[in-house]
């Protein structure tokens, strides 16, 4: 079965939205250029900030020696996205292969930027990743990226503090969860469940907690209807009370921005006693908040109905063929090596990549984790609770076709909302008015 989410639109309707002219148009025809050959050796250049592709570059020039791959590094993802826009409209300075969140990728593909990989072989693939991580990639007809990794949603949390605290479990819902957080603040010493300040760093983890609700504020109806309905979606309002009742009580620590020097001083020293992130934050902990080795458990995070499990993703990314690329055939190669060939996902994943693949999340290997990882999470086979977190996402969510944007205007619409200058509901509301005045601006019609 297809798991293929979006209808068709076309370029001339999206390219606007990031400046991009129509001679940026996605190849359907299959790829083009040279295939890289000892006869005809060509080179490739790959902006990506995924440290492992690393490795997985190494083995793919050792298995294609006629291929040589530049891979460098423009920043985070933002950046990335920054860089790629101005080179795009400059018309020229692009790489061949490209990183993207899979939140941003619609942005891109939808503007014609991206080169449809149908035709390469992307569209045999179908089955073969998980379904949430396919339908990412799948846009406007064509398929824009092959999944390399994923962030099914989990609960990373300190077993220590929460033993302290009187919690002996993990909360499985979000109630256990909420008497969790006043358990923890009853600590004393600054101690809080999680830490939320709602800044540009929070924007994927809402949107994974509205998707496990099954919330659906997005939609793309056709070539000039978008549909945004944060201010109606009764999921969202579950989420949005929920969280309020949480920022009114003072139960989450709203100063420690996300991915700041005090954010990872209170992981580590348990101040900041639990994440609901994506998978791939296991590897980041380790590094991070090394000091707290031993001390963290991963479960699946809590839920509304434990009778129906749902789970969203939080962040995960997929490589591209830009359009322009005159080297597709090369560039194909190369994505097809590390993100579906199984000596380029073993690369990543031994090095600390969730897989976005249904073979490695059931493969013995991955399941048994890593010495490294099983030593900081206290023995616990925590990818066995990864994997389940996995399984449990939710088909049907999509982003909308500017999510690049919304992510930048996300902290001045609802960092108030922390700060509680206004409820949580009326920042939502005020995201979707600021969504709504942008996307009528690049000539859609959007309902609310």
């Amino acid at each position: 079965m297809k798991h293929v989410t979006g209808t068709k639109v076309t370029a001339a309707a999206l390219a606007v939205l990031m400046g991009v002219g129509l001679a940026a148009c996605g190849s359907s025809s299959g790829a083009n250029g040279p295939e890289g050959t000892a006869d005809d050796p060509v080179e490739i250049n790959v902006w990506a900030w995924e440290p492992t592709l690393k490795q997985a570059t190494a083995a793919f020039e050792k298995a294609n020696p006629g291929i040589k791959v530049k891979l460098t590094n423009v920043g985070s993802a933002v950046q990335t996205i920054t860089s790629l826009t101005n080179a795009i409209n400059a018309g020229s300075g692009a790489p061949d292969v490209a990183q993207f969140e899979y939140h941003a990728l619609p942005q891109f593909a939808l503007a014609g930027s991206l080169a449809d990989m149908s035709d390469m072989g992307a569209k045999d693939y179908d089955g073969f990743y998980t379904p949430g991580t396919w339908a990412q990639v799948n846009s406007n007809g064509g398929i824009y990226g092959l999944p390399m990794d994923s962030g099914p949603t989990a609960l990373f949390y300190n077993k220590e503090v929460f033993d302290a605290a009187g919690v002996t479990e993990p909360p499985k819902t979000w109630d256990e969860y909420y008497e969790a957080a006043k358990k923890i603040k009853a600590l004393g010493g600054g101690h809080y469940i999680t830490a939320d300040t709602g800044s540009e760093g929070s924007y994927t983890i809402l949107a994974s907690l509205i998707w496990a609700a099954g919330g659906r504020p997005y939609e793309i109806k056709d070539a000039e209807n978008v549909s945004i309905t944060l201010a109606s979606d009764p999921a969202v309002k579950k989420v949005a009370d929920f969280w309020q009742k949480m920022i009114d009580e003072d139960l989450i620590n709203t100063k420690v921005n996300s991915w700041s020097d005090d954010w990872n001083r209170g992981l580590g020293d348990g101040t900041i006693a639990s994440l609901n992130y994506g998978a791939w934050m296991s590897a980041n902990l380790l590094t991070s908040a090394s000091q707290a080795s031993g001390k963290f458990r991963v479960a699946t995070i809590p839920q509304w109905d434990e009778s129906k499990p749902s789970n969203g993703e939080a962040g995960g990314s997929t490589l591209a063929i830009m359009a322009s690329s005159e080297k597709q055939k090369a560039a194909w190669k190369y994505i097809d090596f590390v993100n579906h060939e199984r000596e380029g996902i073993d690369a990543r994943v031994d090095n600390g990549s969730f897989p976005s693949d249904l073979e490695t999340l059931k493969s013995e290997k991955f399941l048994n984790g890593s010495d490294q990882l099983t030593e900081y999470f206290g023995g616990q086979e925590y990818n066995k609770v990864l994997a389940q977190a996995a399984s449990e996402v939710s088909e049907g969510f999509s982003y909308m076709p500017f999510s690049a944007h919304a992510m930048s205007i996300y902290g001045d619409n609802l960092g108030p909302a922390y700060r509680k200058e206004v409820t949580l509901s009326q920042a939502l509301a005020n995201f979707q008015k600021a969504l709504t005045e942008y996307g009528e601006s690049q000539g859609f019609t959007v309902t609310n």
